[in-house]
């Protein structure tokens, strides 16, 4: 049960690292010209491979939801919380950044709308970050819970 909380806590502190990347560049990039931000944009190539450990994160909070679900009911709760949170980055990231990703290639091209393509990959970008981030703390929160009785407040 331990390696099945530490590899949730893992997984879904290593998916916040992308997201969290592009949350803090935004001020910077926001206002970079075409095609300074074109070429900043080169620097991504390759982070789709974070899709594994996005669905690994999901997929280890689900499994520590159904592991507690019996003995922790609110440690459960809180893994199911913060798999539905990276569920839904993943919606706003399908909404708002892919296309955006697929309207550009990629940012090799930059259409007479990229400004407007720029706004909604950053702040869907953003979007995600905060939601891992929350996720993050259920995930979090979940290992810290004891069993009822050993903590002076449980989740809701």
């Amino acid at each position: 049960m331990m390696l099945l909380r530490l590899t949730a806590l893992a997984l879904t502190a290593l998916i916040l690292v992308p997201s969290g990347a592009h949350l803090f560049e935004l001020p910077r990039k926001i206002g970079l010209d075409r095609d300074a931000y074109s070429a900043v944009q080169q620097i991504y190539a390759g982070w789709a491979f974070f899709a594994v450990p996005i669905l690994g994160a999901v997929l280890a909070n689900g499994a520590l939801f159904i592991a507690e679900r019996r003995l922790r009911p609110p440690a459960a709760r809180a893994a199911l919380i913060a798999s539905i949170l990276i569920i839904l980055s993943n919606a706003v990231f399908f909404l708002w950044v892919f296309p955006a990703n697929q309207a550009t290639v990629n940012w090799t091209q930059t259409p007479d709308n990229w400004e407007t393509l720029r706004r909604q990959w950053e702040y869907g970008h953003a979007v995600t970050a905060l939601l891992v981030f929350v996720a993050l703390l259920m995930t979090g929160w979940a290992l810290i819970q004891g069993h009822p009785g050993q903590n002076e407040r449980a989740f809701p």
